[in-house]
């Protein structure tokens, strides 16, 4: 119930503001990511498996499996922790810095976010190989060298 009611509270950020993000949860390759500050973040501009292994129709499809994707994802952002009864991987990490780009659906705020551990987190999930570029939604988004 507790779980539920923090799914409604969950806030989208605006478009175009930056934020932090302490990285508490990770589901997939490509978010949500839980921060202890209440957004929970889809990662801008790319495109991983989900974790029963398929892609959505119309969605860049890696060859990285959906485990694969989460794992790597969650060694980016800090340690693994334990799992949560939802199935989430609780982690420990750096902050993330945020910019978002909107909503992402339900209660997900798009954004590019990266940390001091591995840089820009979108580019790195591309670079290792778990994650495509989603040209929708890349824009003019561009790696820099950490």
């Amino acid at each position: 119930m507790l779980f539920a009611l923090m799914l409604l509270a969950t806030p989208i950020v605006p478009a175009g503001q930056s934020f932090d993000c302490t990285p508490i949860r990770v589901w997939d390759g490509d978010g949500p990511i839980w921060c202890a500050e209440g957004p929970r973040i889809r990662l801008s501009g790319i495109a991983a498996r989900e974790m029963d292994g398929t892609c959505r129709q119309g969605h860049p499809c890696p060859r990285a499996s959906g485990t694969a994707a989460r794992d790597y994802l969650v060694k980016l952002v800090g340690k693994p922790k334990g799992v949560s009864r939802e199935g989430h991987i609780l982690v420990t990490g750096p902050k993330l810095s945020c910019k978002s780009v909107g909503g992402a659906g339900g209660s997900r705020t798009a954004a590019w976010c990266s940390n001091s551990k591995s840089g820009d987190l979108s580019c790195a999930m591309i670079k290792g190989g778990y994650a495509l570029r989603w040209q929708k939604y890349w824009g003019q988004h561009q790696c820099k060298k950490p």
